[in-house]
């Protein structure tokens, strides 16, 4: 019976520990549960915010990359829900539209030579060959190799602009795009475009909109690495993707609608012109007369 005591004293040593164990990561697990409500909360206030704010108002600058406020963008083109498969499949048909389609091999029977028997059936312990344009033999055909064909791909007109206002609508909601009332290059000057670029603020490949073309202006950007000059009409699904920023310029905003609108809005968008038109043709008229 005295032998035993020790053991008992022994193992009451490992029971004390592990009661201690216990009680700190029990500890620990509290703090980790009051930290994270803290977390949760702040990140549920930082998406709020985000929710409330208007992605259609986006910063305006002038010609010298100062803020002047801001601008609000045409909701008919930057207020459309992005639709993924129809921007994936604008994408895929212009990726495969650019496809020249040139690629060629040659089959068996296109191969120059090979009208003989190379060596006789029999006799020779090799293998027996009828030609020595075979597609196993070195300068043979090619068996299912490429031939030239047309990869292009049709997509419904609507569908195409569908996809650019569902592309311009997300950098919208990105925060991505900018708006600038115009450049004030008098001739062509990369230093200057830089130093115009570092003012908006852009650290990333930016894509320049502009209604129309512009020599100074174009070549001004053109040797900024990560930048691409582009016409409103000709604005694409692939450079919106391709690059993370968008510049345009204010007389832009009107074109885009026009272009890229649906068709109810590119109708109000004729009346309004037509009627101002027609304004301007009766002012005329009465300061003729």
């Amino acid at each position: 019976m005295a032998a035993k005591k020790p053991a008992t004293k022994a193992a009451a040593k490992p029971l004390a520990r592990t009661t201690a164990t216990k009680s700190t990561a029990k500890k620990t697990v509290a703090t980790k549960r009051t930290t994270k409500p803290a977390a949760t909360k702040a990140a549920a206030t930082k998406r709020a915010d985000k929710e409330n704010e208007d992605p259609l108002q986006v910063p305006l600058f002038d010609s010298a990359g100062a803020s002047q406020g801001q601008i609000q963008l045409p909701e008919h083109i930057f207020a459309e829900e992005p639709n993924a498969p129809v921007m994936h499949q604008a994408y895929v048909r212009q990726m495969a539209n650019a496809r020249q389609g040139t690629a060629s091999t040659k089959r068996r029977g296109e191969v120059s030579g090979g009208g003989a028997k190379p060596y006789r059936q029999k006799g020779t312990g090799r293998a027996r060959h009828g030609s020595i344009r075979e597609p196993s033999m070195k300068g043979g055909g090619v068996v299912f190799g490429p031939h030239p064909r047309d990869y292009s791909q049709k997509m419904p007109k609507q569908m195409r602009r569908l996809a650019l206002r569902s592309a311009l609508s997300q950098k919208a909601i990105e925060g991505r795009v900018r708006v600038i009332d115009g450049f004030g290059f008098e001739e062509p000057r990369t230093k200057q475009a830089a130093e115009l670029i570092e003012a908006i603020g852009f650290d990333d490949t930016t894509l320049i909109v502009l209604p129309a073309p512009s020599y100074v202006v174009s070549r001004s950007f053109e040797n900024l690495k990560g930048s691409k000059i582009i016409l409103a009409r000709n604005l694409n699904i692939r450079d919106l993707f391709t690059h993370t920023y968008l510049l345009l310029q204010k007389d832009c905003l009107e074109l885009l609608e026009d272009n890229f609108g649906r068709p109810e809005s590119r109708s109000r968008s004729k009346a309004h012109a037509n009627h101002a038109s027609d304004a301007d043709h009766e002012e005329v008229k009465e300061g003729a007369k």
